[in-house]
């Protein structure tokens, strides 16, 4: 197994605990959803089903989408601003790909330029020693490790940064939560949506430069961001959106995502108890 540092820590097995607690956004049953983008469509990946993202995750800022760039770093660059919670790819002198991410407290742990050394896919994840002693009703029952798949907290595919010969256990994967995407949460590194990694890992080859930014670098390049109640961020400058969430959050739409958070570590914890008694031979 390949220990990692950089996890998830709301929901190892809980995934449809958390897809559940996400779902409950007071959408009307008898609507019809937008359509699914077709970067974000169901796709066969070698013996692996990836599903289709909800188009309640997709939003504005979550969708991969070209834009302009006018930061100084150079065409094969990607960027990662964990603050801002977007990924830029550089393809060309300002223009870029950008793509919403998740992101947790290793995410902000490093800042700075590194190089992709290793690509996989369908990675392995094992909770370190440190994770087991500070969370462990949830890593203690996966001490074990997790194989690759779609129910692993690192996704499809992962790259893994690397100053020299040095790796600096920061990591930019998939996620087996698509609803974190453009959130923090309370560990991990830099998550996108399977369909954004899958194609991400094809286009960049090894040695590609990675710069990540660090908060005063974000506040210059992006400006101030404000969290939402829905964990999501906006530009500071978005007094519409502001207000508004406000106000569905005072009028109970709106669960404040640090209950969600709450809600769904308890589920993990179960899911994860609930896999130690399969494993052992309990039930």
């Amino acid at each position: 197994m390949d220990v990692i540092a950089c996890r998830r820590g709301l929901g190892v097995l809980a995934c449809l605990s958390v897809l559940a607690l996400a779902a409950c956004g007071g959408r009307n049953a008898a609507s019809t959803p937008p359509p699914v983008p077709a970067a974000y469509q169901a796709r066969e990946d070698g013996a692996n089903h990836i599903p289709a993202v909800n188009p309640a995750y997709l939003t504005a800022r979550n969708q991969r989408q070209w834009v302009a760039y006018t930061g100084p770093e150079a065409p094969g660059t990607i960027v990662v601003d964990p603050y801002a919670r977007v990924l830029y790819h550089v393809v060309e002198p300002g223009k870029a790909m950008r793509m919403g991410i998740a992101v947790g407290k290793e995410g902000k742990g490093f800042a700075g330029n590194a190089v992709i050394r290793r690509k996989r896919e369908y990675p392995s994840w094992t909770p370190t020693a440190n994770m087991i002693r500070n969370d462990p009703d949830l890593y203690g029952p996966l001490a074990g490790g997790l194989p690759g798949g779609l129910d692993n907290p690192l996704g499809a595919r992962a790259l893994y940064l690397y100053q020299g010969n040095r790796d600096t256990y920061y990591r930019i994967h998939g996620t087996m939560d698509p609803s974190s995407i453009g959130k923090a949460t309370s560990a991990g590194c830099i998550r996108l949506f399977n369909q954004d990694i899958i194609d991400m890992f094809e286009e960049v080859p090894l040695g590609t430069p990675v710069h990540v930014r660090s908060a005063s670098e974000s506040l210059a390049m992006e400006g101030a961001m404000v969290e939402l109640h829905t964990g999501y961020v906006v530009s500071a400058n978005d007094i519409d959106a502001i207000e508004a969430d406000q106000k569905a959050y005072n009028a109970g739409q709106i669960m404040d995502y640090a209950t969600v958070e709450q809600q769904q570590h308890a589920a993990a914890v179960a899911s994860a108890e609930e896999r130690e008694r399969l494993l052992t031979g309990q039930n």
